[in-house]
């Protein structure tokens, strides 16, 4: 059984930044980066018999907009429907009830999350973005 927490005590950060470090969404991604990303969120944790298997996070004011990130599931879980679990605690948590945007990007898991509701952006026109040149190198560099 595995059990969903937003305890931010719980959160192993060391094993959170290695699975960061190692994504392709944050390769190499400093330590020091990630204690300041769980510092200005709202952390999701799986535990399994106390053991962190799983992490999301969400970026939000909880009134208008939320920006989910991170979502990473431990490779000896994978498989199980804990990433869209994870994201799915966030849609249904009454802290985010009425939020009119709920947004997240993945290069792989689109039907994991659209089973959610997330979609393509309807307008993505209007959609921009403005990159640090390290992450912007880091862009082009990934397929």
């Amino acid at each position: 059984m595995i059990a969903l927490d937003d305890d931010r005590t719980r959160l192993d950060v060391a094993r959170i930044h290695g699975w960061l470090a190692s994504s392709y969404w944050s390769p190499g991604i400093a330590r020091d980066l990630v204690e300041r990303a769980i510092a200005g969120s709202h952390c999701l944790g799986a535990y399994r018999d106390g053991e962190q298997v799983g992490y999301a996070r969400a970026i939000t004011d909880y009134a208008t907009f939320a920006w989910i990130a991170d979502v990473w599931v431990d490779a000896a879980v994978r498989g199980q429907g804990l990433g869209r679990a994870m994201v799915g605690w966030f849609v249904d948590h009454p802290r985010y009830a009425g939020i009119r945007r709920i947004a997240l990007v993945t290069a792989d898991a689109h039907g994991v999350y659209a089973a959610l509701g997330f979609h393509p952006p309807l307008r993505p026109d209007r959609y921009m973005e403005r990159l640090s040149p390290e992450a912007a190198a880091m862009l082009r560099a990934t397929p």
